[in-house]
C-alpha cells in the first residue's frame, strides 16, 4: 500500500490527540473558526477554481460552492461544536458484581476515523471539528471536483495545529484519486471506522468494497404525504420549503404523496414551486389535476422511474394515493430510511404514521429540511446515518465514540 506510511502517521497522531484536555481542544477549535473568518478571500479563491471546472448548471454546484454567509456558518458550527460538553470519559453503564468485581462502562474515542464524501468541501471543517472535539484523528478523502477548497482547508487548519504544538496529521487529506479511495478502505489496523457521505453509488461502492468497518450514511430519497385532513397554508409552506431550500442536499423533498380526496387543493399546494422552476413528475390522477394549471413546460407524466429517485434538482414526482396505509406502502417500496413527512391535522392518524414509517427521522407538519445536526442541537453533523445498527440519524459527537469496560477487583479469581 503507498499510503500505508500516511496511515501509520494517523494512528500514532491518534495517540497523542488523546492526552489532549478538552479545554485545549475547545480552544484549538475556536482559534480555526477564526481563522476561517480571517481568511475568507483565501478560501474562497481556492473554492472559485473548483467552481470554474464545475457546470452551472449541475445538480452538484450548489454544495459545491463556499459563499462568506457559508463560511460564516462552517465558523459559527465550528464554534458551537467547541460550546458542547465532551462526548469522553461519560459513565453510561456501572455495576458491582456479587463477586465484588466493580464494572464501569466509558466513553472513548473510536481512534481513526476516515470519511469519504463528494463535492462538499463544508464537510471538511465539519469532519474536522467532530472528530477532534471527540479524540478522533480524522482521514479526510475528497472528491475531485472539490480537490483545490478542501486542501486550503486542511492547510489552514494545519496551520493552527501547528501553532499550537498539535500533530497536523490528526487530520490528513488523502490525493483525491481512486486509488486513494481503495488504499482507505483497505487500511485494516490504521482506520477504526469509514464513514461515506455522498449518493447513492459511492455509497453502495464502499458498502461492497470496504475492509473496514463502515456506518453508512444512506441517500435520501425522501416522501411527504399531504393527508386529508392537511392544512393547505401549512402544506404549501412546507412542501415548498422542503423542496426548494436547497435542492441538493439530502433532505430535499423528491417526492409528494397526496391523498385523493384533496387533489382539488394540489395546484394551490405546489403553485410556489412554480416561481423556482421545479420540474413535476406527476402520476395520471395528479396529472390530470394540475394540466392547464401548473406551467406546461415544467409538467410530465411519472413514470416507474420518477418514484424512488433522489432528484438532487428542482424536479419533484406526485403520486396520488386513496389512504394512509398506500401511503406508507409507497414510503415502504420507495423510500430509503432517511427522512419522511405527514402533513395532518389529525393526531391519530400522525401517531399512525410514525409508528409505521421506518425512517431516521419522521415528521409531523414539519419540512424533511430540518434533518441536520446543527438544527438537531448538535453543532455539526458527520453525516445522516440510515442503516440500525449503531447510529441513526444525524451523527454528530456522540456517535463518534465508543466505549471500554472498566474493571476494579481486589484480587478475585474466577472458578
Amino acid at each position: 500500500m503507498q499510503l500505508t506510511e500516511t496511515f501509520q502517521r494517523v494512528r500514532q497522531a491518534s495517540k497523542r490527540l488523546t492526552q489532549l484536555t478538552d479545554k485545549q481542544r475547545n480552544d484549538i477549535l475556536l482559534a480555526v473558526a477564526d481563522a476561517i473568518t480571517a481568511n475568507e478571500e483565501r478560501l474562497l479563491a481556492a473554492n472559485g477554481k473548483d467552481l470554474a471546472r464545475m457546470d452551472e448548471k449541475n445538480p452538484l454546484y450548489d454544495r459545491l460552492q463556499l459563499t462568506s454567509k457559508r463560511l460564516a456558518d462552517i465558523a459559527s458550527d465550528m464554534r458551537n461544536v467547541a460550546s458542547l460538553p465532551s462526548p469522553l470519559g461519560h459513565i453510561t453503564k456501572q455495576k458491582t458484581l456479587p463477586n465484588g468485581l466493580r464494572l464501569c462502562r466509558v466513553s472513548v474515542p473510536f481512534g481513526v476515523i476516515g470519511m469519504i464524501y463528494e463535492a462538499r468541501p463544508n464537510v471538511t471543517f465539519d469532519v474536522f471539528s467532530l472528530c477532534f472535539k471527540s479524540g478522533n484523528a480524522c482521514v479526510l478523502k475528497g472528491g475531485s471536483d472539490a480537490d483545490c477548497s478542501n486542501q486550503a482547508a486542511v492547510e489552514l487548519i494545519h496551520e493552527v495545529l501547528v501553532q499550537k504544538g498539535v500533530d497536523p496529521d490528526v487530520v490528513t487529506l488523502l490525493p483525491a484519486t481512486h486509488e486513494a479511495t481503495g488504499e482507505l478502505l483497505n487500511a485494516v489496523g490504521y482506520v477504526d471506522l469509514c464513514i461515506p457521505r455522498g449518493g447513492r453509488r459511492l455509497i453502495d461502492f464502499v458498502r461492497s468494497t470496504a475492509r473496514i468497518p463502515v456506518i453508512e450514511t444512506g441517500a435520501g430519497v425522501v416522501n411527504t404525504y399531504f393527508d386529508k385532513d392537511g392544512d393547505l397554508e401549512m402544506g404549501r409552506a412546507i412542501i415548498n420549503n422542503g423542496k426548494t431550500r436547497r435542492v441538493s442536499v439530502c433532505n430535499a423533498l423528491d417526492c409528494l404523496i397526496i391523498h385523493e380526496s384533496r387533489l382539488g387543493d394540489l395546484y394551490q399546494l405546489i403553485a410556489p414551486l412554480a416561481d423556482h422552476k421545479v420540474k413535476i413528475y406527476a402520476d395520471g390522477p395528479a396529472y390530470q389535476l394540475l394540466e392547464g394549471q401548473y406551467p406546461s413546460v415544467l409538467l410530465e407524466m411519472a413514470t416507474s422511474e420518477s418514484f424512488g429517485t433522489e432528484f438532487m434538482d428542482y424536479k419533484m414526482a406526485i403520486r396520488t394515493v386513496p389512504s394512509l396505509e398506500e401511503a406508507i406502502q409507497h414510503i415502504d417500496q420507495y423510500g430509503s430510511g432517511h427522512s419522511e413527512a405527514i402533513i395532518t391535522q389529525n393526531e391519530e392518524t400522525a401517531r399512525r404514521f410514525q409508528q409505521a414509517v421506518d425512517a431516521a427521522c419522521v415528521y409531523w407538519n414539519a419540512p424533511t429540511s430540518f434533518t441536520d445536526g446543527a438544527q438537531f442541537g448538535l453543532g455539526a453533523e458527520i453525516g445522516i446515518s440510515t442503516q440500525k445498527l449503531g447510529p441513526r440519524g444525524p451523527m454528530a459527537l456522540e456517535e463518534i465514540c465508543t466505549y471500554k469496560w472498566l474493571i476494579e477487583g481486589e484480587g478475585q479469581i474466577r472458578s
